[in-house]
């Protein structure tokens, strides 16, 4: 997680955040009530085509641009609550998740940070992320949002999870699209922006990355894994993601 803090400290990461913070909230405002599933909750979230993208292209920057990017939807949305707290921690997991684990979910992972259309490898480690990262996003929000007496979390976990699973994968379109110009023609690629210094190399990455997947899992399946109380699972789950998030 250390990337996560240090690119605060070069200005064309700050730049690139303030850029995705833009794109995300304006998409996220522009299709607000469009198709509502859960008025003042969530909605078909087109613009959820962007975290995952943003996340692999500019790292760091891309995940603290999803985080900005929802609560800048929530303020000029009008859906602005209690449970923005933890819209803004799940979709920072959005951005978050799937560069950290690109390299560090053994056996599936990359060996490189960067994106492979001709790879078999990039585009099953891709898939598995879009529903890992979308799953925590999930689950971080659901119990939250279900301590708040708002949705039962059952029925949010599943909405969120299968809302930005598939935006994710349509997404994918666009990263394919991208990533060559960002990296070959701006220079803009993350590892390129930042030094090797700031970005680290966490020792317990693989660690932290299957404790995220098994939890993001086990907190959508609830007591069909656990046989605790749904609410139970749901919190443990939750902090276990945020556990394993820290390792990355």
């Amino acid at each position: 997680m250390r990337a996560a803090f240090t690119m605060w400290k070069n200005t064309r990461m700050i730049i690139l955040a303030a850029v995705c913070a833009s794109i995300y909230g304006a998409a996220l405002i522009a299709f607000k009530t469009a198709i509502p599933l859960i008025p003042g909750i969530t909605e078909v979230r087109v613009a959820n085509i962007f975290p995952m993208t943003f996340g692999l292209l500019f790292g760091p920057a891309g995940a603290w641009g999803s985080a900005i990017g929802n609560l800048i939807g929530d303020i000029f949305g009008g859906t602005l609550g209690p449970s923005s707290t933890a819209g803004f921690v799940g979709n920072f997991l959005l951005g978050y998740l799937p560069y950290t684990m690109w390299t560090t979910l053994v056996p599936f992972a990359e060996k490189s940070r960067e994106w492979k259309s001709g790879s078999w490898r990039s585009w099953v480690t891709y898939i598995l992320l879009s529903f890992i990262s979308s799953a925590s996003c999930a689950v971080v929000i659901s119990i939250v949002v279900d301590a708040l007496g708002i949705v039962p979390y059952t029925v949010l976990t599943k909405l969120i999870t299968l809302n930005n699973t598939f935006a994710s994968w349509i997404g994918v379109i666009l990263l394919s699209s991208v990533f060559g110009v960002t990296k070959q023609q701006i220079n803009l690629f993350w590892v390129d922006v930042m030094e090797e210094s700031e970005i680290g190399s966490p020792m317990a990455g693989t660690i932290g990355a299957w404790l995220v997947t098994l939890a993001a899992v086990t907190g959508l399946l609830g007591p069909m894994v656990t046989g605790l109380p749904i609410t139970t699972t749901g919190w443990i789950s939750a902090l276990a993601i945020i556990v394993g998030s820290l390792l990355l």
